[in-house]
């Protein structure tokens, strides 16, 4: 009897899964062929049909929270807009949580309610042990919440202990630590595999872009870079390094046998509900072999250009230079300044089924949906100026190019601009209007340039206040300076780091571009042909509302977003220009 119910639910869910299929087809949001190649997967991944959907990039995880929600008669939830309830996660405990996938938002003491956020709303066996549990004087709200969302805020909302000290333990003497067990989806493991395991989900839970294993002479230091900066969280016995160091590249595909030459790999992890990808690079040293890993997390790096942190003015000339049809867009910045993120972002807002985007970049390290993407280092007899050639040739709309480096590959990315196609491409300059004399240096002569090129992005990254701890000071007067604020003038406090719990003392939490956008005009275009000198550029750019870098950092300092230390760390004020 109760084998013949179950498979009733079974079932029953299995028909509201393919209605939910036909509900989204009927309102536009897939195609039948779309919701046919779901179905076909869904056979072989085994997961519900959102999540395969939103794997597939035919809809967005949000998308289908809402659509289910609405269909069940139940609210949605966005966990990124919930502060958490103490009182509310004190009724449930952090294991029955992870165990059913829930977590309790809120709970009002008046009415005896406890609303629990849910990413499957079919589990009623979840719901009825939760009743049990809090004895029946408690009224239990379900609502939707987007499955990936939920490990991560689970892990935020009750905190999370990786238990490395006890892996470390159970190494060194054999003993095994059973607490470092707790949750594990398989069976026990050999110690160094969780070890490995536990640093690198401890690295994407506090969002590091990358981390670094450097051997010392005897011991290895363990540091992940979060915010742009190198923060040190392990030192551990030089004797764990040789297991470690063999287990990351048995993962990331390298050779454990070759120690005296440098390699490269890549890994894929499902770490905190998503994929998680690995760019993995060994090099030998005087004391061994290290070995750093670039963290490649796309759900959080690919930013809708509306969550960016522009001014509206900013969006504004963005969005009238990417509606040229033709021509070259050129984003500059040193090594690790978001070129990539900020192409991508720009990317996506145009990415639709009407526009064929090809990319070639070294290497791909954002997978995207309907994208052509090339890894130019993958492909035999390949380059950045052959692989444009070769694009040319498959009907392209956009085309980004991730790097100029050289004449043959910036003259091909020209030649793609006058022939009509839009592209985007990347160099290395320090400033926006650096871009024509290093592009002169390149061998691109000015009239090429002049009419082809539709502006110029250069940016960096500053740190964002953390907004639990920052303090308002009065600057002094040699800030008030550098801020090119008048010292006699009325003076109004502006913010500083100090540093708590929130941001692990470090004052900061998060990043966002400063940007300065040198839009071309006909007066530019015609000094460009004529090679005029920087200062005549800069006096025409100004006359156009160009805002130079050093320019909008000051503004997020005075806005309060950020601090004058953390913008003189990126750009030099000493030598901003005066308009």
């Amino acid at each position: 009897m109760n084998g013949h119910s179950s498979q009733n639910k079974i079932m029953t869910k299995q028909q509201q899964e393919l209605r939910l299929g036909e509900l989204m087809v009927r309102q536009g949001l897939v195609s039948q062929d779309q919701l046919r190649i779901a179905l076909m997967e869904q056979e072989q991944n085994n997961i519900p049909l959102g999540k395969q959907l939103a794997q597939l990039g035919f809809v967005t995880e949000a998308m289908v929270c809402d659509l289910m929600a609405h269909k069940l008669g139940h609210e949605s939830v966005n966990l990124s807009t919930v502060i958490a309830d103490a009182e509310a996660l004190e009724k449930v405990s952090e294991e029955f949580a992870r165990r059913h996938r829930l977590l309790p938002i809120t709970f009002d003491a008046t009415s005896s309610e406890l609303v629990v956020a849910m990413a499957d709303m079919f589990n009623v066996v979840a719901l009825d042990q939760l009743k049990s549990m809090l004895g029946g004087q408690i009224q239990v709200k379900p609502v939707l919440a987007g499955d990936t969302q939920m490990e991560e805020y689970i892990d935020q909302f009750y905190g999370y202990a990786l238990s490395v000290d006890g892996i470390l333990h159970e190494i060194e003497t054999g003993e095994i630590d059973y607490k470092s067990l707790q949750g594990a989806v398989v069976e026990y493991t050999q110690p160094v595999v969780r070890l490995v395991g536990a640093l690198l989900t401890d690295a994407v839970k506090r969002g590091a872009s990358d981390i670094h294993f450097e051997p010392e002479y005897a011991f290895l230091r363990i540091r992940y870079r979060i915010d742009g900066v190198l923060q040190q969280v392990r030192s551990l016995h030089k004797s764990h390094w040789p297991a470690i160091s063999v287990r990351l590249k048995v993962i990331s595909g390298m050779d454990i046998a070759e120690t005296r030459a440098a390699q490269d790999g890549r890994l894929q992890m499902t770490l905190t509900g998503r994929l998680i990808d690995f760019r993995v690079a060994s090099h030998p040293t005087i004391h061994g072999e290290n070995i750093v890993l670039r963290v490649l997390d796309r759900e959080k790096s690919i930013i809708p250009m509306a969550r960016m942190g522009l001014q509206d003015d900013t969006q504004q000339q963005l969005r009238q230079m990417m509606s040229r049809p033709e021509g070259i867009l050129v984003v500059t910045g040193p090594t690790g300044s978001g070129k990539t993120t900020t192409l991508y972002s720009l990317l996506s807002s145009i990415n639709t089924e009407a526009v064929n985007i090809m990319t070639l970049e070294d290497p791909v390290e954002y997978p995207v949906t309907m994208m052509r993407q090339t890894s130019v280092n993958e492909v035999p007899r390949m380059d950045f100026a052959s692989g444009i050639r070769s694009i040319m040739r498959q009907d392209p709309d956009i085309i980004l190019v991730g790097e100029m480096r050289d004449r043959e590959t910036a003259e091909m990315a020209f030649r793609a601009a006058m022939t009509g196609h839009q592209v985007f491409a990347t160099l290395h300059t320090n400033s926006a209007l650096g871009t024509f004399p290093r592009l002169l240096d390149i061998g691109i002569s000015p009239e090429v340039m002049a009419g082809n090129v539709i502006g110029v992005i250069a940016q960096r990254l500053i740190r964002i206040l953390c907004v639990h701890c920052k303090e308002p000071y009065v600057p002094d007067p040699d800030a008030l300076l550098q801020l090119g604020i008048d010292p006699t003038t009325v003076i109004r406090p502006i913010y500083r780091q100090r540093g708590c719990k929130h941001c692990n003392h470090s004052g900061y939490k998060g990043r966002m571009a400063i940007l300065e956008i040198l839009q071309i005009d006909g007066e530019l275009d015609a000094l460009i042909g004529r090679r005029a000198p920087i200062d005549l550029l800069h006096a025409a750019a100004v006359r156009n509302g160009f805002i130079s870098l050093a320019q909008d950092g000051i503004n997020r300092v005075l806005e309060g977003i950020s601090s004058l230390s953390e913008v003189l760390r990126v750009v030099d004020l000493s030598q901003r220009p005066v308009p």
